[in-house]
């Protein structure tokens, strides 16, 4: 379901569409995008929390980004874009592995991965030349986590999904921008039992994206007192790395 809140001179502001809005980084996003003059369509499954946010939302929706019809019904009400930010998502462990579950990996590799599949067959070609797509991943994919199988698998597709994706755009003067964010303060952190470093608000982090959107940035990664470490951590031998994960996440 699409509800137009609001008519802008499409000449004076940006269109931005962002899915997952109604929580967290998306919801951030949402905020400080709308404070700064854009037309926001605001994304989500929750028609409670989108309506919190119509005083301020070119348009809310209300789909599922898993329902392939869902996605095209609302992409058919859709004109233009000159940014899609595709940040919804889920996080979901795995927390034994020799008895693994194969319905919790379906469900957050369909969540996170093969939904942004219809997402971009709908929405991309909504999208102007000298616009930009915006795909949110994970800073987990630097290194492997204990318990992260189906989260870290997912997150890891959209990596090299977004950097062969900005391959082909180059022609289309479309540029993509790969965000890692690091551990930030949402409603689905608040729910990990493990020590999380350096952790960051939604506000800080949206407010880091936009700035690397701004500037043309094809990779935006923070906070990078973390992010650089792990990178480090990921060049030593296994023996040590591993070691200091598993504590980590213990």
């Amino acid at each position: 379901m699409i509800e137009k809140q609001k008519n802008y001179d499409s000449k004076q502001v940006k269109q931005v569409l962002i899915t997952g809005a109604t929580s967290g980084i998306g919801n951030a996003l949402f905020k400080q995008f709308s404070a700064q003059g854009d037309a926001v369509i605001a994304c989500g499954r929750n028609q409670t929390e989108l309506d919190k946010l119509s005083h301020l939302a070119a348009q809310t929706c209300r789909f599922d980004i898993t329902d392939k019809q869902q996605v095209k019904d609302i992409a058919e009400q859709i004109q233009t874009l000159d940014m899609l930010i595709l940040n919804a998502g889920n996080c979901r462990y795995i927390d034994d592995a020799k008895q693994f579950d194969g319905e919790l990996f379906n469900d957050v590799i369909n969540t996170n991965l093969v939904s942004v599949g219809w997402l971009l067959q709908y929405l991309l070609p909504k999208v102007k030349k000298g616009g930009q797509v915006v795909i949110v991943s994970s800073s987990a994919t630097l290194m492997p986590f204990p318990r992260s199988e189906a989260y870290g698998a997912s997150k890891a597709g959209l990596d090299y999904l977004a950097n062969s994706l900005r391959l082909d755009l180059k022609k289309e003067n479309i540029a993509v921008t790969l965000v890692h964010p690091g551990f930030i303060k949402t409603p689905l952190t608040d729910k990990n039992d493990f020590n999380m470093p350096f952790l960051l608000t939604s506000d800080e982090a949206a407010s880091r994206i936009i700035d690397a959107v701004k500037k043309g940035k094809k990779y935006a990664h923070f906070p990078k007192r973390l992010t650089l470490l792990l990178k480090l951590f990921s060049y030593l031998p296994d023996c040590i790395w591993q070691k200091i994960v598993i504590k980590e996440q213990h």
